[in-house]
């Protein structure tokens, strides 16, 4: 029996209901850090590789997304995952509160500012998705907005979002009908885990930059928030656009996946250098017999 690829393990297409409280966020590990680490560098040279054919083309984009609960790994995840793509390739984009400019617009305005060109990889720190999750566990953001209709807390009702979903399947569907892939990973840590890192953000001096006391304000939302999750992640995952569901416990374990499964996704892309025609072969072979000639 063929052993699955990180690719097919950690696919979630939406053919069923997820619940995240019944997936492991942390797996069997059956290398050493030293053998994970070495293969994440192969990974690194491999992804090089192709970014640069990808980049040649300019015929594909490739949009990254990372989703997660505080504290799972998102910035050093794309910090090593990434750290071997040409930066002239790949853009990362982290995604806040949206600003009074941003709420003034339609709420995929922002994302159309920042989508990478075709032959370039952009990486969203927190993404789109933001606009579906936050305002279901705290619905006052959605009054910010000056939406049509909703005017109190009362206006909003599931429909809204469902909704919402559908607009972002769209929107996915069309970037895959423009040359876009859409790689979305969700980053799957436990409340336990969580807690450790949070210790050591405030224990470590180089590390307590990171931590804010908002970050214990949404601890207090987990559950909500592992439901809002699944509910998005349901419907909102497909066999074209699926959710990568990554348990996220154990950083370099994780990251070997994330790593395994961008390579997997792009290496499916038909990348090519582009092929030099017999006019401009002819062209250049002038070029460097005057070059060596010292002609020129």
């Amino acid at each position: 029996m063929t052993e699955k690829t990180s690719e097919q393990l950690y696919r979630y297409t939406g053919k069923k209901m997820i619940n995240l409280t019944a997936i492991k966020t942390a797996v069997p590990i059956p290398n050493s850090e030293k053998e994970i680490k070495a293969s994440i560098q192969e990974n690194i040279k491999q992804l090089n590789q192709l970014e640069d054919q990808l980049y040649a083309q300019n015929r594909y984009g490739v949009v990254i997304i990372f989703q997660a609960l505080d504290a799972a790994g998102k910035d050093s995840m794309i910090r090593h995952v990434l750290s071997g793509v040409n930066p002239q390739g790949c853009t990362v984009v982290n995604f806040k509160q949206p600003s009074s400019k941003e709420l003034a617009h339609d709420f995929l305005w922002r994302i159309h500012q920042v989508l990478p060109e075709r032959g370039h990889i952009g990486v969203f720190n927190r993404s789109y998705y933001e606009d579906v999750l936050a305002p279901q566990v705290h619905p006052k953001l959605l009054l910010k907005e000056n939406l049509p209709k909703i005017n109190h807390l009362t206006d909003i009702q599931p429909e809204f979002f469902t909704t919402r979903y559908a607009d972002l399947n769209q929107f996915e569907t069309y970037l895959n009908h423009c040359g876009y892939q859409v790689l979305k990973f969700f980053l799957h840590i436990s409340k336990d885990e969580q807690k450790k890192r949070f210790e050591r953000r405030i224990e470590i001096p180089e590390k307590t930059w990171k931590f804010s006391t908002s970050d214990i304000h949404e601890r207090a939302y987990w559950d909500t928030y592992q439901r809002v999750y699944g509910d998005v992640i349901t419907a909102t995952a497909s066999r074209q656009n699926p959710w990568y569901i990554i348990p996220a416990d154990n950083k370099w374990q994780s990251r070997k996946i994330v790593s395994n499964i961008i390579n997997t996704r792009l290496s499916a892309l038909p990348l090519a250098y582009p092929k030099t025609s017999a006019t401009q072969k002819q062209a250049l072979t002038k070029v460097l017999n005057e070059l060596e000639q010292n002609k020129i």
